[in-house]
């Protein structure tokens, strides 16, 4: 499935965040995968709420705790600006699909990073 929104097709995820030689573009890749498949997730699940949305938020949230390891393998990490990139990010997609009222930590709010 692709994502059919097209404030989300013209986005670049992590944008800043490739700018920066700290962060492998291999890993952002990965990275920006997730939040794609955040965005199709809701396309097809369709929450209807806040809550249900941050049911689907959680899932990516783990998918980037996970995504910190490797990270760390390659001499980087999910730094602050990271963080904040990849928050604003969620927040975007959230906006995006009509949840504009998102709580950008509670779209997060699974991060160990």
């Amino acid at each position: 499935m692709s994502v059919t929104n097209q404030q989300v097709a013209g986005r670049e995820f992590l944008r800043a965040l490739y700018r920066d030689e700290y962060f492998p573009d291999h890993l952002l890749d990965k990275g920006r995968d997730i939040l794609l498949r955040l965005c199709e997730r809701i396309e097809a699940e369709r929450p209807a709420d806040l809550a249900a949305l941050y049911v689907l938020t959680a899932v990516a949230t783990e998918e980037f705790n996970r995504l910190q390891e490797e990270f760390w393998a390659a001499g980087s990490e999910i730094e602050t600006m990271a963080r904040d990139e990849i928050a604003m990010d969620f927040g975007f997609v959230a906006s995006a699909y009509g949840f504009e009222d998102a709580d950008l930590e509670e779209l997060v709010a699974e991060r160990d990073w």
